[in-house]
């Protein structure tokens, strides 16, 4: 199920959700053609919890751990990767931004994204393989959404149905459903799919938009 827009306007232009669309993209450009080559982006930007333990080493010019928790937002696997991630963010993310304000905004996809790469890291504390996407923090976004927005219609592109209407509640429930179900029958330890950080992420998201909600 591959969500196409909400028709839910907003009364400001969403100007974060643009300018986090954008970073992506140049970061992602920079991967592909920087002077220091995708493989190196992804082992020295890429956040991998052994380093965070200090368990493991870096690649000569790794940025430190800390650092990586931020920076791995930014940076994507593969076009597919990067392209299906932005879709989300584009769909969902300037209702968020309208209903917080851009600071709020901005504080809950960080953290999210930062409690995505923790969810992740308790189920194989001990791995090396890098983490990178924005897909922990923009579940967040989308567990914000969830709660605000339950019954908005979200047009939805279904496979061997075509292109229908269902409310929020039942495309993230789904979609939220299908990260449990993959995150306790996949083996953490393969890399693949970060289940863990997605669910993470959207478990964030919910309680994050309910604080940083109040007062507005």
């Amino acid at each position: 199920m591959i969500p196409l827009s909400d028709r839910n306007p907003t009364h400001i232009t969403p100007v974060l959700t643009y300018l986090l669309i954008g970073m992506n993209i140049v970061m992602f450009a920079g991967q592909m053609f920087g002077p220091y080559g995708f493989e190196w982006s992804v082992q020295a930007m890429g956040f991998i919890p052994a380093r965070l333990l200090g368990e493991a080493g870096g690649v000569p010019g790794a940025r430190s751990a800390v650092e990586t928790l931020f920076l791995s937002m930014f940076l994507h696997g593969s076009l597919m990767h990067i392209a299906g991630n932005m879709l989300y963010l584009w769909v969902f993310g300037d209702n968020i931004e309208n209903d917080l304000g851009r600071g709020r905004f901005v504080l809950l996809y960080l953290l999210s994204g930062v409690v995505a790469a923790f969810a992740q890291m308790a189920v194989d504390p001990s791995s090396t393989i890098p983490m990178v996407g924005a897909s922990g923090a923009i579940s967040g976004v989308l567990g914000a959404y969830l709660i605000l927005h339950p019954r908005q219609p979200i047009t939805v592109l279904v496979p061997n149905m075509g292109i229908t209407q269902l409310p929020a509640m039942a495309v993230l429930g789904m979609w939220f459903g299908y990260q449990l179900l993959y995150g306790l029958l996949a083996d953490a330890s393969s890399g693949g799919v970060a289940f863990w950080a997605h669910i993470g992420g959207f478990v964030a998201g919910v309680v994050l938009v309910k604080i940083l909600g109040k007062g507005r």
